[in-house]
Order: structure tokens, then sequence, then C-alpha cells
């Protein structure tokens, strides 16, 4: 059950407040250190902030690739409710009783997390079904624990953003709307529909039908489907003493690795619609029995309709299945993109292959959003640098948790901010290399993703458009040429009469004035500090007799040496920040 009965929202944050104190919580997350520290608060916190952890362990446009690897690990196994209190969560949000809808049930939990609990169960047809019922108060403790965060968060607006690495604003919003969306039984069970409609059956690929008329705002009831988790297969050492039986073995993680591959990518390319958190827990396994595999032989590869007068045509060609299938399962976190953001992460995948630089650069921009002043060379040619040593090396030896986290702060450098979507999107594109790098070394999901990008642009590629733009461009660029004579005339005419300037912008040149002021404002202070101690030396000097002249002067040295501390103070916290911000950069190289 959850952690605790919901208690006054006093108590809790007292709670919240020693152990955060106990684990130097804001400390250790502002400055994304100790992230085990980090952790073991979350699960001291309860579910809430478990989720939170696994929810940020999915975005690295947030927080630093150490605390996405052990927010990975965070672990949401509770006791499970009783069945009084399942019977009770059930009748109250169905209006049903159980044994009205279910020939049997299992009042005993297969397995149960922080935000639900689930159980075997018979629909009245004989139907294998799984029921996740969420824990009593889940929904109460969740609503409290936001609430006392977003004031929390309010006060931490106060402190001085350039002594912390992550912004707890954009976080804390992240982390309420997808907590909220996590808890959501009808959002997860309407996602799982969809997910169904679209890959279900495609080729070895096996979806759990959702059964909605069931479901309810804590209820989800799925069918239910045998396998294994993918991590067994992806692990079983090869067979060493039959050299036939090892061969059937990469034989059949080879077909594996290329229909995962494939059908992510028909998520991401045709669907928009992708399964955000692929990590094996999620991908399963089932060789299919004699039985299951008579019913389930053959999949439509081809499929062809014409109708011609009053006559309908059609064909399709089938083609055998192996004797397994890939079942995907847990729809709470899903990503959608939209149809401009599939083109722009089809023409990186192109360009990432062909290792153009500048051609990855405009590619990344369109999918940004532009939040301050850009300069675009400034920004292509620290992209070069930070891709040129990724691009020479085997795409088995990227992290790409760390390589996305390095992207997003160099967008954010340059005035950028990156999708979420899409930071998702690549967050999912590198659990899934995973997976397929240990069923089968020699596939690279981005050399499969290559032809799917180029037949996703051939497939929107509009040609009378295309054809109509080219056109435009080039009557607009021969009207250009013939009015070339006229315009360098003019150009040169304006020049020798001296009323037209050439300008010369140094690429660094904003750098470069802020350093020339700063130094120019040095050295007006330090001519007026100068002023001051002679002037007060002379006072000093001829105020013998004259004790108020006497006092002035010395208030002008008071004066004068306050300044100076002021300004030494100053240097040297400026020079700290310096410090700590290239020791930052350099920890992530």
């Amino acid at each position: 059950m959850v952690e605790e009965t919901v208690v006054s929202p006093g108590k809790r944050l007292r709670r919240i407040m020693r152990i955060m104190r106990e684990y130097h919580f804001l400390s250790n997350f502002y400055h994304q250190k100790n992230p085990e520290e980090v952790c073991q608060a979350l699960e001291e916190l309860g579910p809430t902030f478990i989720k939170m952890g696994q929810i940020l362990s999915t975005r690295s446009d947030l927080v630093s690739p150490e605390y996405i690897k052990a927010f990975r690990k965070l672990q949401d196994n509770v006791p499970a409710d009783d069945f009084a209190s399942v019977k009770t969560t059930f009748e109250t949000e169905t209006g049903k009783k159980i044994s009205e809808v279910f020939k049997s049930f299992d009042k005993k939990a297969f397995a149960s997390a922080s935000i639900g609990q689930v159980h075997h169960a018979e629909l009245k047809d004989g139907t294998p079904v799984v029921v996740k019922i969420q824990h009593p108060d889940v929904t109460k403790l969740v609503d409290t624990d936001l609430a006392l965060l977003k004031r929390a968060v309010e006060l931490l607006k106060y402190v001085p953003t350039g002594i912390t690495v992550v912004d707890p604003v954009k976080i804390f919003n992240t982390l309420s709307s997808s907590l909220k969306s996590e808890i959501d039984t009808i959002q997860e069970a309407k996602n799982g529909i969809e997910f169904y409609r679209l890959n279900n059956g495609q080729s070895i690929i096996r979806v759990p039908k959702v059964y909605f008329e069931y479901c309810a705002p804590k209820i989800l009831v799925n069918e239910f489907m045998q396998g294994k988790s993918i991590k067994y297969l992806a692990n079983e050492p090869l067979d060493k003493e039959d050299p036939e039986h090892a061969q059937a073995q990469q034989g059949t993680r080879h077909e594996l690795a290329q229909a995962l591959v494939k059908n992510f990518l028909k998520q991401v390319f045709v669907d928009h619609f992708f399964q955000a958190d692929p990590h094996p827990g999620n991908i399963l396994i089932h060789k299919l029995t004699e039985t299951e595999s008579q019913d389930d032989q053959f999949a439509v590869n081809k499929k062809f309709e014409k109708q011609v007068g009053n006559t309908n045509f059609s064909y399709q060609k089938e083609v055998a299945l192996p004797p397994y299938r890939v079942i995907w399962i847990d729809f709470g976190m899903m990503g959608r993109i939209s149809p401009s953001t599939a083109d722009g992460i089809a023409k990186i995948v192109l360009a990432i292959n062909s290792q153009d630089i500048h051609e990855i650069g405009q590619s990344i921009i369109p999918m940004c959003e532009q939040v301050g002043p850009l300069d675009e060379q400034k920004f292509y040619r620290e992209l070069g640098r930070f891709l040129r040593p990724y691009l020479n090396i085997g795409l088995a030896d990227i992290n790409f948790t760390k390589m996305l986290y390095q992207i997003v702060q160099l967008c954010k450098n340059n005035n950028l901010r990156i999708n979420s979507q899409v930071t998702m999107l690549v967050r999912a594109f590198g659990i899934l290399e995973t997976i397929i790098a240990k069923l089968d070394p020699s596939i690279s999901m981005l050399e499969v993703a290559r032809p799917f990008g180029q037949r996703y642009l051939k497939q929107h590629f509009n040609f009378r458009n295309q054809l109509d733009n080219s056109l435009w461009s080039s009557y607009r660029a021969i009207k250009a040429i013939t009015q070339m004579p006229g315009k360098l005339n003019t150009f040169f005419d304006a020049i020798s009469g001296g009323d037209a300037q050439i300008n010369f912008h140094y690429s660094e040149q904003e750098q470069l004035m802020k350093w020339v002021s700063r130094i120019v404002n040095r050295v007006i202070i330090a001519i007026i500090l100068a002023a001051i101690i002679v002037g007060s030396s002379l006072l000093v000097e001829g105020s013998a007799d004259h004790p108020h002249i006497y006092r002035l002067g010395v208030l002008g040295y008071s004066l004068a040496i306050f300044i100076i501390v002021v300004m030494t103070i100053s240097e040297l916290l400026q020079r700290y920040r310096k410090y700590r911000q290239r020791k930052k950069e350099y920890g992530k190289k």
C-alpha cells in the first residue's frame, strides 16, 4: 500500500524537510552532485518523489547523465494492498462488483509498484486479462506533495541562477504535468488503444488489447500476454559446444533486432506516436506453442486493391513468420511528434550519416525555440567541435544520454531550447540502441534509420510544389542578374561620392566590446579614486587647525578604501564563477 495514509499538509511538509536536510537534497540536486544520496531521499519520500525520479530519468534535457543513470535504478516495489482494499477501489471506481465483471479474479497481486498493483483475472467469456488497480489515496498524496513543492519552488526563484546547474521551475512544471498524466489511468488506456491499432499484427509485433469498457480513472484492464523480458534473451550466452545451435541463436536475435528497429522507426516516421520508455521490462518475447503457431503463421507483406468499373481486384502477399513474437507493454509514457518534427528528424538522420556538420546544424535549429539572439556561425562552429569526435567513432561506443545532455547544453548556450518531445525521442532511441547492441552488435539503428528517413522524405516530397518553387526561384534569380550591372554602378557611385560606408563585423565583437567597456570603467574608477585620495591627502595635511576639514579628508580615505574593497570582492567572485563554469564544462567532456 502507499507508504502512509495521507496526513495533514503540515506533517507531510515537516517529513519532506527532515528527509531533504538529512540527504542535503537541495544542494546536491541544484549542483547535480551525489545522485545516490538524492535517490535515497526520493525512495524515503514515497510514491510521488519516486515517480518524479523515474520521469526525470527520461529527460536528458533537464538533468545530468549521472543523475539519469542513478534515477533509472529507483526501486518502487511496495507491499500490495489487501483484497478488501482492492475490492473497495474497484467497486467505487466502476460501480460494479468484481464478480459481475470477471469469471475469476486472483486475490493476490503478482506485482506492486508505487502507483498501483496488478492482478490476474478472467473475463466472463474466459479471456485472460491483467487488472491494474491504483493504490488508495495515491491521488491525494500526489496532489498534496505537488502543492507543497509548488510553494517551495516559488521561493526558489529568489536564488541566484548563476550558482545553479538546473532550472527548478522548469523541472517542476514538467514533472507536475507528467506525474498527473502518469496517475491518469484513462489516458494510459487511450494510449494503449491507439498503440494497439497502429502496431498489433505488424509482422511479429503484438500489443495487448485494452478493454476500455471495464476501465476507470484508477482501473486498467488489459489482455494478458505471456512472455519474458527481452533482457533474458539478450543476456543468454551462445552455445559454444553446438555451433549449429549458436548460429540459430544468432539468427533469432538478428530477426528480433531487425523487427524491433523497423517497428520503432515506423512509430516515429509513420505513426508519429512512439513508446517513450522502451526499456527491457516493457518489451516481452514469447515463443509460440504448436497450437499458437498454426493459428498465427503468416502476415500480410504487400497488399494491392483496385476497382475497375464494378469489379474489385485485390492482391496480397503473405510471408511466413518465425515462431516467436515481440510484445510491447506499458503505455503510461508515450511520445508524440508533429509531421514537421518528423521531417526534421529524418533530415538529421541523413545528415549524421553523411557527416555534414552544417546540414546537421541547419536541421537542428528549426526544431528548437529561439529564446534570445542567435549567432548561427558561432553555433555551427561549436556544434562542429562537439560532433566531430562522435562522427569518428563507432555508434556502439557512443553514450547517447551524455551526448544528448551536451547537445541540449550547447543549444542552451546559444539561446536555443530543444523541443521536449525530441529529447524524449532521442533518449528512447538510445535505450533501444543499447538493447539492439546486445541482441546483434552488427545492427546500427542509425544505419537502419537512414533508408527510413529517405523513404519518408520521398513520400512527403511534393513534386508539383517543388517545381513551382524552383521555377519561381529561377525567375527571381534571372531578374536579379539582369539588374546587377545597374546596382553595381549605383553602388560604386555612392562609394565615390562618400554617400556609403562599409562595416566589418568581428565574430566576437560583443564579447570584445564588453571587455573594452569593463577596462574603460576600471580606468575611470581608478582616476576617480586617485582624485579622492589626492584630495583627501591635501585636506588632511592642511587642516591641522580645522577638525571639520580633517574629518572630511578622513571620510574621503574611508570612501576610497570601501570602493577598493568592493571592487576586490567583485573581482574575486567573478573569477570564482568563471572557475566554476570552466570546471563544469571540463567535467562534461
